[in-house]
């Protein structure tokens, strides 16, 4: 069963379209196969997204509890996913999520549909049974790792083979995250709404609140600066979501005050306006205390010409380059990252803007969004035989060129 080689129906397939990364690459290629000439579909138990996924001229199909590990809604929705492939006559698969990617593996297999798999986060397999769980997702006809440090873990602990392994790191919308592209009324709404005072030089902190990102380390090593610059303006924002009930934000205000921070930090919660937090801020940071399987946050920073500090493992290795395009300290160090947060505090703001400027580069030449749907569509035509990836090309260079003013110091 296939669809027109010219314009072949795409169906993604992922639990629900609320928020976050994996969502976010689901739009970006839903747009990427509509302006490529194909037909797309995305399939979830649906979000607040999917107004937006229809804006970008895909078409939502619901599959109820997609995301649920129960085997009866599985079986059912395999059952009614392959119904799906049929009437619309899809050419192709690509699960984003484990259990989703079962169904879709067992539609796929009934009707003879091309299955590709995007391996996204971390996954441990430490417990009985959980690495049998996570192979669904190394079992596409062809597996998308998120970076190489994706990629290596899947070829050594899942056997995926280079044939059918593909690296396509996730990238950062460049017009969108560029000091250019941000209006001076855009940073000063966001410095009233955090009721930062004028001339502080703001510490930002994004992600979501949980304690494997390193807030605490964070506020240890704040403390730790505070000593060593008390009397010098600056401030730390944590723009995020806590997802236990606001349980961890308690306890990271609790030990913000035992630190004597109280007056230096601000929960300012989720963040609507990232590429304003990031030009308002003076460094950003990504001390995560486990691997990151790629880090978007990362490169919209570097994007953003901001200096960067993260740890030096995972795939932050491939996006930071340490001295030159930002920052990486050993993973866990207080005392190392409070030293990388002064060096950047008091070097001088043309050393600071011309890492902002290389960070820029290597994101532009290497980690954009448009690299990105154009290497997966790549993946498509490899198993089609279609041609989507030279037709999204087309559109773009069709397109007003692009000029790069983001690089100003």
């Amino acid at each position: 069963m296939a669809s027109s080689l010219s314009s072949p129906v795409i169906l993604q397939i992922l639990p629900a379209l609320q928020q976050g990364g994996v969502e976010r690459g689901t739009l970006e290629m839903a747009q990427a196969i509509t302006q490529a000439g194909g037909k797309a579909l995305v399939a979830s138990s649906g979000g607040r997204l999917v107004p937006m996924l229809r804006s970008l001229g895909a078409e939502h199909i619901t599959l109820p509890e997609c995301g649920s590990r129960n085997p009866a809604h599985i079986w059912q929705n395999a059952r009614m996913l392959a119904r799906i492939l049929d009437q619309h006559n899809v050419a192709l698969v690509h699960a984003r999520s484990r259990i989703p990617a079962w169904t879709a593996k067992m539609a796929c297999r009934r009707s003879r549909t091309a299955f590709v798999t995007t391996w996204h986060g971390v996954h441990a397999n430490t417990i009985p049974g959980k690495k049998l769980y996570n192979s669904v997702l190394a079992s596409g006809d062809r597996v998308i790792a998120i970076s190489a440090h994706i990629g290596r873990m899947l070829h050594k602990d899942y056997n995926v083979p280079t044939t059918r392994l593909r690296v396509i790191p996730r990238g950062a919308d460049i017009a969108q995250f560029s000091p250019h592209a941000v209006s001076g009324q855009r940073m000063h709404q966001l410095a009233e709404q955090w009721a930062v005072p004028a001339g502080s030089a703001i510490i930002l902190m994004p992600g979501r609140l949980t304690s494997w990102k390193g807030q605490a380390l964070v506020l240890q090593a704040l403390a730790q600066l505070e000593a060593g610059l008390p009397d010098q303006p600056w401030h730390c924002v944590f723009a995020g979501s806590d997802k236990a009930d606001g349980r961890y934000v308690q306890e990271l205000t609790q030990l913000a005050s035992s630190l004597g921070l109280d007056d230096r930090i601000r929960f300012a919660g989720h963040c609507e306006d990232m590429p304003a937090a990031m030009a308002l801020s003076t460094m950003v940071l990504v001390p995560s205390l486990r691997p990151e399987p790629f880090g978007r946050v990362v490169v919209e920073a570097q994007a953003m010409c901001r200096p960067v500090i993260v740890s030096h493992h995972g795939a932050a290795v491939e996006t930071v380059e340490n001295g030159v395009t930002g920052l990486s300290v050993p993973p866990n160090n207080v005392a190392a990252l409070a030293d990388a947060m002064l060096a950047i505090l008091s070097a001088p703001a043309a050393s600071r803007a011309h890492m902002g400027a290389a960070a820029r580069q290597a994101v532009v030449a290497h980690y954009t969004t448009e690299a990105m749907q154009h290497a997966t569509l790549g993946v498509y035509d490899e198993l089609l035989g279609t041609r989507l990836a030279p037709a999204f090309l087309h559109t773009k260079n069709e397109a007003a060129p692009f000029q790069d003013h983001g690089l100003a110091g």
